[in-house]
Formats: C-alpha cells, structure tokens, sequence
C-alpha cells in the first residue's frame, strides 16, 4: 500500500525521532525526513523529490519558525498540507497559524491514535481540528449544525475582513460603516453561529470556506 509522505519540523531532537517513530508505525504515512527549522526545510524543498504530502510544523523554532514557514510554504507549495504540532495554547498564536495557512492544530502532548487521526484527515479532507483542543482554546466553540443559518452578503463580507489581523475598527473603515454597527454584526454573527470568540469564527470560515487561508 502506498504510504502518504511526512516530515517533521522540530528543533527538539530527541521530540522529533520520537515523533519518526510514532508516524512510521501509522499505517498510511512514512517520514520523508526531519528538519530543525524552517529554513532547513524550505532548502530542502528546492529537491522536487523532498516534497511530502503533510508537515507536522513545530511553532517555536530559530531562524525560522513554524508562522513564517507555513505562510511560505501556502505561497510557494500550497499541495502540501500543514498540521501544528505545538506547545502553545495562545488563542493568537493558534490564529496567526491558522490565517497563515494550516490546515490543523494539535497540542504536542496530544495521544497517538489523534494524532494519527488528525493525520488522515488533513490529508483526506483537507482539515482538522480536535474537539478537545476547540474546547480548550477556543471557548466551547459549538457552531450550530442548523443549516437554516443564512448570512447576510455583509455578513460575509465582516467574517471575511475578521479572518485577517484587522482591528474591529479598522474592518469598520474598510466596510464604510461605524465601529457600533460592527459590533452588531459581530454579535449578531455570535449569536446565529453559537460562537464564543474571533478565533472560533475564524474556524468556521475556514471550514465552511467563506475564508480560504
């Protein structure tokens, strides 16, 4: 059976052969190879035959970390897909990896048979987010599975301009209206989608593709 292919960026070597291990013994994936940042693996990719399937990105790496690489690599290898493995819990760091363009977010203490699972999804169907790490971070985000939930164009639009790192009042300027009345969409949005925060809409436009990292 054809294996997809995954390298792992992480300047912890001892996490990192840990980490070859676990994801060689899944049945639908290999490691391609280890990197200890991100600019190791960008030169890496210049070989047509580097190139993996999914990277497991660590975030917090020397000379280049896991944001910048992953924006990198969405602009200049957008097939391959990348999944956060991460230490951090910060709802902005999660966020800016997100608009950077990951396509999931585990915490690095997280069990094999997810980490696995989130594999397989990421490479499958494009996405993956645990139920437990939402939970966590993301304050019990619970998006309404009502599909009689319609938005508005300028609805849409607002979700569009808060899945960027603009200020309410500065997405306010953008739209030409007052910073109250975005805040009423912003409520109004809150409320039909059963969200708690940015990050969880953010969540949401991704994976209802209204926002397309």
């Amino acid at each position: 059976m054809m294996k997809y292919s995954v390298v792992i960026v992480e300047d912890h070597i001892l996490l990192s052969q840990a980490l070859s291990g676990l994801v060689n013994g899944f049945d639908k994936f290999k490691i391609l190879y280890i990197c200890k940042n991100g600019k190791e693996l960008l030169t890496r990719f210049k070989d047509p035959k580097n190139i993996p399937d999914v990277v497991l990105m660590d975030i917090n790496m020397p000379i280049m970390n896991g944001i910048e690489t992953t924006a990198a690599l969405k602009d200049e290898y957008p097939q391959v897909k990348v999944l956060a493995l991460s230490v951090e819990e910060d709802e902005n760091t999660i966020l800016k990896m997100l608009r950077a363009g990951a396509k999931g977010y585990l915490l690095k203490d997280t069990e094999k048979s997810i980490l696995e699972n989130a594999l397989i999804q990421v490479q499958e169907t494009g996405f993956y987010h645990t139920k437990d790490v939402t939970n966590l971070l993301l304050g019990s985000l619970n998006p309404k599975e009502d599909n009689a939930v319609v938005l508005k164009d300028r609805e849409l639009e607002f979700i569009k301009h808060a899945c960027t790192e603009k200020t309410y009042k500065e997405i306010a300027g953008d739209m030409f209206l007052s910073p109250k009345t975005i805040e009423g969409y912003r409520d109004s949005i809150f409320e039909k989608l059963n969200l708690k925060n940015r990050t969880g809409l953010v969540i949401y436009a991704i994976k209802n593709k209204i926002f397309v990292p």
